[in-house]
């Protein structure tokens, strides 16, 4: 893979995990520039984030965290793009919906875990803060792989 420029987070309408995702992202070092954003797959209009979502980023210190979903483009897919998704089927539905998009992976995937990282539809707040803790951790293992990667 050539030198990450940017890192889309991707998701069905990516308004809770994904942008949950990229915040906690966006504070991590990483030794290296690079975009950090979040992008839906199937995007039907511009929506806010989740409010449990923002609950839950506010009260770990993210001030007034802002968030509207955009649709992933093929303009946004190239060889310096890495693509995370949270499950392994929204991995599948990019490769059918995008032409060359080599660099898509789970998050889980990409730091060396299995499993997909769970939907919150309906799910109570106490729910939403576990996902905060759980992205919290892969986010620390992306950043050392990342930061390994940008020395070799």
């Amino acid at each position: 893979m050539e030198k990450i420029e940017k890192i889309i987070f991707a998701g069905k309408r990516a308004i809770c995990r994904e942008p949950m995702a990229a915040a906690i992202l966006q504070r991590e070092h990483l030794n290296f520039p690079v975009e950090i954003l979040a992008r839906g797959i199937v995007v039907l209009f511009p929506e806010p984030l989740n409010p449990k979502a923002e609950a839950v980023l506010t009260s770990n210190g993210y001030p007034q965290p802002s968030h509207i979903a955009m649709q992933l483009e093929q303009e946004d897919i190239n060889n310096d793009v890495l693509i995370l998704t949270m499950e392994d089927k929204q991995k599948s539905l990019i490769w059918e919906t995008y032409e060359n998009a080599p660099h898509v992976y789970t998050v889980k995937e990409y730091v060396g875990e299995s499993g997909d990282i769970l939907s919150l539809h309906g799910q109570p707040l106490t729910v939403y803060s576990q996902c905060y803790t759980e992205l919290e951790l892969l986010m620390r293992k992306l950043v050392t792989r990342l930061n390994e990667e940008e020395e070799l």
